[in-house]
């Protein structure tokens, strides 16, 4: 039996692959634009020293910015786009590469304007946010004026800017040992076939039906760390203790609330989420015994949490049912969303399937003068990939609409980016819901969101509490030591997993493996932005056009407004437990049901 070719680059279909000439027509154009904005970057010198001369001249240099910005924009995203086409095209990487650099020395010869306008008086920043030479920015610099008790003086500032590439050592260490020295060896998945044990192959063990496969894989997989676990407890502490230092250097009263800073977000949002979870986990220890009762397993453990209850479920969507069962599903968002989805979906909006070199796994990408591009590696014989390409096309729609903000207020935070993709999944996965062929196909369903909603706002909270605990002891000058993080991840492990499940000794050490560990305080977002996309989506499924509006007003907003507050505009208010509350009631709804679909 001969092995599935992947094809190259070049012989992939063009109606399969996206249109970037809304970028870009050519290489040429690319390299003709690049040309005027590496040499238009040197303009950012006319304004040093003079941003205290007069609103007029602030005006004259925010709109230069904004016109550099807006060529960077498109000239990385084309770079950034068709070097993902091939990793392995070096014509792409340098592409890539030379905007990199250009991108950097840009950032450097602009980096002046916010502490120069940060050193005037009060009353000067008072009057430039009141002019009307300077109405398109009041926000920009009412943001911007936020930072003021937070910044220090030029000579300090850059004794911090100084730091910034040591300031990455502790993350360095930890992602060259977590993906250039760890050797987890090969494994036997049955008589005659081994893999290669990776981070990706460890993933798919954890799916195998086969128990003794999901367990060996797990044991294999730790053991590796347990030999590094020392490294790995200095690399988080390190980590962590840089972020205290900073925070404290930025007079800022803790580590957690100078990440929360920029967003706006009260501690009482990351409080209140790790409350609402903790109040709920009795229905996710329930979930644990019946997926162990389901599974016909003695006893659960870690490593039987990934598999999907029922393995035997076969569904298969070309990319025309796919996309078909995608704007179905979406109908209820009206005909401008579904006419302007249809048109990107069954045109050339997507990089439809994989190919040698192809960037993996799927993202959206666009900017402000260019559609809202997505890069799929569709499989027909993967379901999941029908709920990935909802979940992109929600980040692209909601990129789509935020352009109807000026350009400085059209890109949205991180906050709110996840809740326009989830909201589409909670669609899609009521549609096929409601139109499952068998009980054994809708308790297929049922499995699946339920495990999307432990994975997103269960084990991110859970994720959100550690890194809380650990700041905290930082901050209390307690010294992190691979004791002292196992044993406050141990603690949250039997808490969340509740007193019936099997907690192997080696799960201690998860805590010293996930990358977010070192954006910290960023998981949390993740489970707010679900809670946030079932509360709107619930709001907009059983509500009328009063509630529709409020939601697409929302994906219009780009940062128009603080991310709390577009919330709210839409019908929810992160800032109460309510959202949380109403997530985990969803989700202890859809463990009855999955109970009963499974008799």
């Amino acid at each position: 039996m001969t092995a599935e070719r992947l094809p190259t680059r070049t012989e992939v279909l063009p109606a399969d692959t996206w249109d970037l000439a809304s970028l870009f027509p050519t290489d040429a154009a690319w390299e003709a634009t690049f040309a005027e904005w590496e040499a238009g970057i040197e303009g950012y010198s006319r304004f040093r020293g003079r941003l205290g001369e007069g609103a007029e001249v602030l005006s004259e240099c925010l709109k230069f910015d904004t016109s550099m910005d807006r060529l960077s924009d498109r000239l990385g995203t084309y770079a950034f786009l068709k070097s993902s086409e091939d990793v392995a095209n070096s014509t792409y990487q340098g592409l890539k590469a030379r905007y990199m650099g250009v991108a950097s020395k840009a950032g450097e010869l602009a980096s002046y304007i916010r502490p120069e306008l940060l050193a005037l008086p009060d009353d000067v920043l008072t009057g430039y946010q009141q002019s009307p030479v300077l109405a398109e920015y009041r926000l920009a610099l009412e943001r911007l004026v936020r930072y003021k008790p937070h910044t220090l003086s030029e000579r300090e500032e850059r004794l911090l800017a100084m730091q910034a590439e040591t300031a990455q050592t502790a993350h360095n260490v930890f992602d060259q040992l977590l993906n250039a020295d760890l050797k987890f060896g090969t494994l036997e998945l049955q008589p005659g076939k081994t893999v290669e044990l990776s981070h990706g192959s460890y993933a798919a063990c954890l799916e195998n039906p086969d128990r003794n496969v999901r367990e060996k894989a797990f044991h294999q997989y730790y053991a590796e760390y347990i030999d590094h676990a020392n490294t790995f407890a200095a690399t988080l502490s390190g980590s962590v203790k840089q972020d205290v230092y900073y925070s404290r250097v930025k007079y800022y009263p803790s580590a957690r609330e100078a990440a929360l800073f920029p967003d706006k977000v009260p501690p009482a949002v990351y409080d209140n989420l790790i409350a609402a979870v903790r109040a709920n986990l009795p229905a996710v220890h329930r979930y644990y015994q019946l997926r162990r009762r389901l599974m016909n397993l003695p006893d659960i453990h870690f490593y039987d949490t990934y598999v999907p209850i029922l393995t035997d479920i076969k569904i298969e969507r070309t990319w025309d049912q796919a996309v078909e069962v995608v704007i179905e599903s979406l109908k209820p968002l009206g005909s401008k969303y579904i006419d302007t989805l249809t048109k990107g979906l069954r045109g050339r909006w997507c990089d439809r399937y994989e190919n040698k070199g192809k960037h993996s796994g799927a993202f959206s990408s666009g900017c402000y003068d260019s559609d809202p591009f997505i890069l799929m590696n569709y499989r027909p014989d993967v379901p999941d990939h029908v709920f990935t390409l909802a979940h992109e096309a929600g980040h692209s729609m909601h990129t789509h609409f935020s352009k109807s903000q000026p350009y400085q207020y059209s890109s949205y935070t991180i906050f709110v980016a996840e809740v326009a993709s989830t909201f589409n999944e909670q669609f899609l996965g009521k549609y096929l819901m409601d139109r499952a062929s068998s009980k054994r196909e809708r308790a297929y369903f049922l499995n699946r969101e339920i495990d999307e909603l432990r994975k997103t706002i269960v084990r991110q909270t859970m994720f959100a509490e550690f890194e809380k605990v650990t700041h905290e002891l930082a901050e209390q000058n307690e010294p992190l030591t691979l004791e002292t993080l196992r044993a406050e991840y141990r603690k949250l492990l039997d808490a969340y997993f509740g007193p019936d499940f099997v907690i192997d000794e080696q799960l201690s050490l998860e805590g010293l493996r996930i990358p977010h560990f070192y954006r910290a305080f960023y998981v949390y977002k993740y489970a707010t932005g679900l809670s946030a996309a079932i509360a709107l989506s619930e709001r907009v499924m059983n509500g009328g056009k009063a509630e529709l509006d409020a939601y697409l007003g929302f994906l219009h907003g780009g940062s128009s407004k603080d991310p709390l507050d577009l919330l709210r505009g839409a019908g929810v208010d992160m800032e109460t437990p309510e959202p949380v509350n109403a997530a985990l009631k969803k989700f202890g709804y859809l463990v009855g049901e999955l109970e009963k679909a499974m008799g």
